[in-house]
């Protein structure tokens, strides 16, 4: 799946954000000519750019270059992307992760989100809309924690920098999915949001299957944090508008 020369056409003359230069983009893909083509959509854009072939030298210079985002192929040596994934948001929940595959079956895509991933790019791509999705991924604001490493609501207690919740004092198991998803409650408590905004915001993909999906993962975190599924008193509906966090 090679991009030709007619391919960047449209891409030239897209004006670099400020500050590229001091932006690190970390690509993590086994194949060589994809890897050069990645290389120089960032680097006409003043991106600084590192490029890894395999997974295992991909979790190494996640280490050691600190990257603003990662843009990751799904098929690689060593460690899969899937896997990759998974430990990369386990260890920083806000890096902006944008996968770019050739797979682009839905239940793919829905477990990619569920480990973590921003977005997803199927190959062969436009260059152009790859640069607007980072782009929009690293202007999006990050998840911050809240002012308090713990915070507390009704019976549940949440350590969102070690991804580690209890309920009751008793130890609950939240994917880094769900993770995201209660991290957006908290960080807007009291705001009406929309499933729209929900799907855009915290999975960061706006053309997602369908909104049941978050209907879905809402009533599993009230299934796991609330006192009585059925009847939340922090995960609240609001009808025909979405969701209110109340803590």
């Amino acid at each position: 799946m090679l991009l030709s020369e007619r391919a960047f056409s449209d891409f030239r003359g897209i004006e670099a954000p400020s500050g590229a230069a001091r932006t690190q983009i970390l690509v993590i893909e086994d194949d060589p000519h994809m890897q050069k083509v990645l290389h120089r959509i960032f680097r006409e854009q003043g991106y600084s750019v590192a490029v890894c072939g395999d997974g295992q030298s991909g979790l190494d210079a996640f280490h050691s270059v600190r990257p603003s985002a990662v843009v990751l192929d799904l098929m690689l040596p060593n460690i899969f992307g899937r896997d990759l994934c998974k430990m990369m948001k386990a260890e920083q929940p806000g890096i902006p992760i944008i996968v770019v595959s050739a797979i682009s079956e839905v239940a793919d895509k829905v477990l990619l989100f569920e480990l973590g991933a921003d977005d997803y790019v199927t190959k062969p791509f436009s260059p152009r809309e790859l640069l607007a999705r980072v782009q929009a991924a690293l202007r999006r604001p990050q998840s911050q924690a809240p002012a308090v490493a713990t915070f507390r609501f009704g019976q549940c207690e949440v350590d969102f920098a070690k991804m580690s919740a209890r309920r009751a004092g008793k130890p609950i198991t939240l994917t880094a999915h769900e993770f995201k998803l209660l991290k957006y409650f908290v960080e807007n408590a009291e705001r009406v949001l929309g499933r729209e905004e929900l799907l855009n915001e915290v999975w960061g993909y706006n053309s997602y299957p369908t909104t049941r999906t978050v209907d879905n993962q809402i009533l599993k975190l009230r299934q796991k944090l609330e006192p009585d599924a059925a009847d939340p008193q922090h995960l609240q509906t609001v009808y025909g508008a979405g969701y209110r966090f109340v803590p």
